[in-house]
């Protein structure tokens, strides 16, 4: 039970990061070639898709929580090994998609911060241009 818990998550991980990067990528794409007016923004595009995937898994499958299922907890001599039911398949089920969707949300607001700070940045020297080609 315990290997097809730890490749469920890893499954369910891996499909909820990959449907995350298909709903980003157009937006993203579309950020970096606001920024990055050079063709390298397709190599940034490529990176965060790879970032999301790893991070998505990363956050979702949680190897120290589904730790608890094969061995018990080492502080206490009297523990037992968490029993796999029904229930905790659920749970494991619910914690998986919901930290991954958490650990790419905290990812992206990074992404959407730093790239905010850019835009900024670009829209300044822009704004600079224009006015010392008009002077």
């Amino acid at each position: 039970m315990f290997f097809t818990l730890l490749v469920v998550t890893f499954v369910l991980s891996l499909l909820v990061s990959a449907i995350l990067v298909r709903v980003f990528s157009q937006p993203v794409e579309r950020i970096l070639k606001r920024i990055i007016a050079d063709a390298i923004h397709d190599a940034w595009l490529k990176y965060l898709k790879f970032a999301i995937c790893v991070v998505g898994v990363s956050s979702g499958v949680r190897i120290h929580e589904i730790e608890r299922y094969i061995t018990p907890a080492r502080y206490d001599k009297e523990a037992r090994i968490v029993e796999l039911t029904t229930e905790r398949w659920v749970l494991e089920v619910y914690r998986t998609i919901i930290e991954t969707l958490q650990g790419i949300a905290w990812l992206l607001l990074v992404f959407f911060v730093f790239a905010l700070i850019a835009y900024v940045v670009v829209r300044v020297f822009e704004m600079r241009g224009g006015k010392e080609s008009k002077g």
